[in-house]
């Protein structure tokens, strides 16, 4: 069998476990020959890396900081990567094109089901980068009722207007000074960086039937996650997003229905 490349891109890339899940993937598919690696790599870097790939390479997972230009790489695009702005994956096509796809929509989706959310819920989304630009799209799959984004940088919110209006979901701004007032929601998900959400797991005042979804998962549990888990609600962790958005790329690069719960085992291996 002739060899399949596939790489996630970034820049840090270092501490990626997309390769963890990636390559247990192939082995409980039995799919020999391929193989899965990290390729530090920048956004202004990445168009001509695409450009110079041969034929081998199956696909790529993008993560930070070039799923906007991954998107504008791409000679077509599903509707909800358009919509969004962003993708997180470039498939080779047999005539050698490149499809881009957002599967962080569909994890986030399938996550956020298994957790309970139900149509009609009103969400809160802390932050306004890439994540929040999904967790917009996943919310309107969801047929939830509006979201309130709340974020330090009213220009940011902004931003996030023309992607809700692509994909015919109400967006309210909330004041970053406010945060904690907004917890209250049917479903909070924190897209934030590292530490920045911390101050609020001392002034949360959480609803029990809430749902929280922090994309953080180094460390776990985050501060505000684990006010959450004190407060009995339901959690979901960056690692379920991780490994749902996974399994969505294998299915596209291999053809061959992912192997979740080898993939899962993996993860699970890897952690501390």
């Amino acid at each position: 069998m002739a060899s399949r490349r596939v790489a996630v891109l970034g820049k840090p890339i270092a501490h990626s476990l997309s390769p963890v899940i990636h390559t247990a993937g192939y082995a409980a598919a039995g799919l020999t020959g391929w193989s899965y690696t990290r390729v530090e790599c920048a956004a202004a870097e990445l168009p001509d890396l695409v450009a110079g790939l041969g034929p081998e390479w199956a696909g790529l997972s993008v993560t930070m900081p070039g799923k906007e230009v991954a998107l504008a790489v791409a000679d077509a695009a599903s509707p909800v990567a358009a919509a969004v702005g962003a993708a997180n994956t470039l498939v080779r096509r047999p005539d050698g094109s490149w499809y881009a796809d957002n599967t962080d929509v569909a994890g986030m989706v399938h996550v956020l089901d298994e957790a309970g959310v139900v149509p009609g819920a009103a969400v809160t989304v802390l932050g306004a980068g890439g994540t929040a630009r999904a967790a917009l799209a996943a919310a309107a799959q969801l047929d939830c009722s509006a979201v309130t984004v709340v974020a330090r940088r009213a220009e940011a919110v902004d931003d996030l207007r023309p992607v809700a209006a692509a994909v015919g979901i109400a967006l309210d701004a909330g004041a970053w000074a406010d945060a904690a007032r907004h917890l209250t929601a049917d479903v909070v998900v924190s897209t934030v960086p590292k530490g920045v959400a911390d101050p609020l797991a001392d002034e949360a005042h959480w609803r029990p039937d809430t749902v929280f979804f922090d994309a953080l998962y180094d460390p776990w549990p985050t501060p505000l996650a684990s006010s959450a888990i004190a407060a009995g609600l339901r959690v979901v962790s960056g690692l379920d997003l991780l490994l749902a958005q996974a399994a969505g790329q294998f299915e596209q690069f291999t053809g061959v229905r992912a192997p979740v719960e080898a993939m899962r085992a993996a993860l699970d291996r890897h952690l501390p």
